[in-house]
């Protein structure tokens, strides 16, 4: 673990290329939290997604994580890069203090059937993030209903790896700020999807600075890669 004054994400982001997945599949069981949140935003004609209706306009906040609740998490990653092995960087914030922790996103799904529509993505943990785990964001609609729903689903637990003084704090707020990231991301994909937004939200494109201390992921360093990168 590395503290500092101040941090740029995208130091960190370019230390990620050779980190491994800080996990095994096989160890998932039992002292695991598994979440599973759902969103209805709306309603299209039923039959296939419109054409720039709610399913596509959805499914496009998801694909640039636009629908991270900007006073809880942040996502930074290279623009142009491809979406399946995207290294990212997230930026939590807590109590004036960052978090600056890496993921990698290794599944992408894109399926059509009879029945129903979904469009999605899934990133898990690396060496160095206080968590150890997967999340997949989706986005379904009914075919015959014509619903269209948001979900967010996980596997995940502290890491043993990380430092005794995250460890404590994680026992102690860890999981409330978890279950409220959850419930925040439905109410972005709500608000940012609503024909009459009630709220605006920054995207991840907004790059406001965060004073106070950025506790850095201590996972193994790379050297730093020469192409340009972006939120």
């Amino acid at each position: 673990m590395r503290i500092r004054r101040f941090s740029d994400p995208e130091m960190l982001l370019a230390e990620l290329v050779g980190r491994r997945i800080n996990y095994a599949v096989a160890e998932v069981g039992p002292g695991w939290y598994r979440d599973d949140h759902r969103r209805i935003l709306g309603y299209e004609e039923v039959g296939p997604p419109i054409p720039g209706g709610l399913f596509t306009r959805a499914v496009e906040l998801v694909r640039g994580y636009e629908f991270a609740p900007p006073e809880l998490i942040r996502g930074y990653f290279r623009q142009g890069s491809l979406l399946l092995g995207r290294d990212m960087v997230l930026e939590g914030c807590f109590c004036g203090v960052r978090f600056l922790m890496g993921v990698r996103v290794t599944a992408v799904l894109d399926s059509v059937d009879a029945q129903v529509s979904r469009w999605g993505w899934a990133y898990e943990t690396l060496d160095g993030h206080l968590e150890r785990g997967r999340v997949d964001y989706e986005v379904g609609k009914d075919h015959v209903t014509g619903a269209v729903e948001f979900r967010a689903h996980s596997y995940s637990r502290p890491s043993h790896e990380a430092h005794p003084i995250l460890r404590f704090g994680w026992a102690i707020f860890g999981r409330r700020v978890q279950l409220r990231f959850y419930r925040r991301v439905g109410e972005q994909m709500a608000a940012l999807t609503a024909d009459r937004p009630i709220t605006v939200a920054p995207t991840v494109q907004a790059r406001l600075s965060r004073p106070g201390l950025t506790i850095i992921d201590g996972g193994r360093r790379t050297p730093p890669m020469t192409s340009s990168s972006g939120a």
